[in-house]
């Protein structure tokens, strides 16, 4: 049995990779280790809290103390690393965060897999480590770094970094690099969600510069099958990009969500752009097609539909984000457990 610690496991793409992972196999256990930060949030894992092959640790990547107690009591076989400071914003606001959870946790990962001798390492990166395409081309697993915000810096020297430990030490990791996700789950910081929830409450939908600026995008289970299939096939001291081949501006997906949702372009604000904010990401994914025989399975137009329904059905779950209620689930939950 594989013995998995997954970091970062309480956020949106760590949660709904368990909840698949789960549901799908019995052959593997799963440490979920988060720290709780304001984008965790454990009521995306009600439905396995009772699974015998499931359990939750608070505590954080940084800590080399916990990890080696983790990866020492659980055996672990296997690290797959979410765990990361991850809206662009933020890092616009204050970096140090960033660099510490995203580098120096990432370190104390490496550290630990290389300690206690782990089968396999998948570092969990993103497209942005790449910089900003022009109106042509796509990004390659050759395309050299060049990271434009400080979360995409914070990656791309972690992602370095796990190369060094693959080249130094035969540490055994994978790097994965994905586009945009969304999907069940999503914080309502990040553009898909914010614009749902706004137009649901009638609320101004802000677009930066000319809303024009072009993501690809990919449903979240879908990347997390490609996940799974890293886990499986992928070969160590590769880099894997995962993309859905799904490039839209992002006036488009608010457009898309108005309509979606019965509402009209009234809503729409234009509003200062971001600094630094890349033009366009466009994936190849043929690595990963060709190799481990993985591709994208949902359309957009079925997923982004599913993904508003999801929201308007789950309309408890976002509103207790908003009002701050679901951080005090782990008090409740687990607090008499300890």
């Amino acid at each position: 049995m594989k013995k998995i610690l997954v970091t970062g496991g309480a956020g949106f793409i760590g949660s709904n990779f368990i909840n698949y992972v789960l549901e799908k196999r019995k052959d593997v256990f799963i440490v979920n280790l988060d720290k709780l930060t304001y984008a965790g949030n454990l009521k995306n894992l009600t439905g396995i809290e009772g699974n015998s092959n499931y359990t939750f640790v608070k505590g954080d990547i940084v800590n080399d103390e916990l990890i080696s107690y983790i990866f020492q009591k659980y055996e672990i076989s296997h690290v797959i690393n979410f765990a990361a400071e991850s809206h662009v914003d933020r890092s616009i606001l204050g970096s140090e965060i960033f660099f510490r959870t995203n580098v120096l946790g990432t370190n104390v990962l490496l550290e630990n897999a290389k300690r206690f001798h782990v089968e396999k390492f998948i570092q969990i990166s993103t497209d942005e480590v790449y910089g900003s395409l022009g109106p042509e081309g796509q990004f390659e697993e050759t395309t050299p770094l060049q990271p434009n915000s400080p979360y995409a810096a914070s990656k791309a020297a972690a992602d370095l970094m796990a190369l060094a430990f693959y080249h130094t030490y035969q540490v055994p990791v994978i790097i994965t690099r994905c586009s945009n996700n969304y999907g069940p789950f999503q914080f309502p910081e990040k553009l898909i969600p914010l614009m749902i929830i706004n137009s649901l409450n009638d609320k101004k939908l802000p677009v930066y510069g000319d809303g024009l600026n072009v993501r690809d995008w990919i449903y979240v289970n879908d990347h997390n099958k490609a996940v799974d299939v890293v886990l499986e096939k992928g070969k160590v001291g590769e880099v894997y990009n995962i993309g859905a081949n799904t490039e839209k501006p992002n006036i488009e997906i608010v457009k898309i969500i108005l309509d979606q949702t019965g509402k009209t372009e009234d809503l729409i604000e234009y509003v200062k752009d971001r600094l630094g904010h890349d033009r366009r990401y466009a994936i190849n994914s043929f690595k990963i097609k060709n190799e481990l025989g993985w591709q994208a399975e949902q359309s957009f137009e079925d997923a982004i539909r599913n993904t508003v329904n999801w929201f308007v059905e789950n309309e408890k779950w976002w509103k207790e984000i908003i009002s701050g209620e679901y951080q005090n689930y782990y008090k409740l939950q687990y607090s008499s457990r300890s």
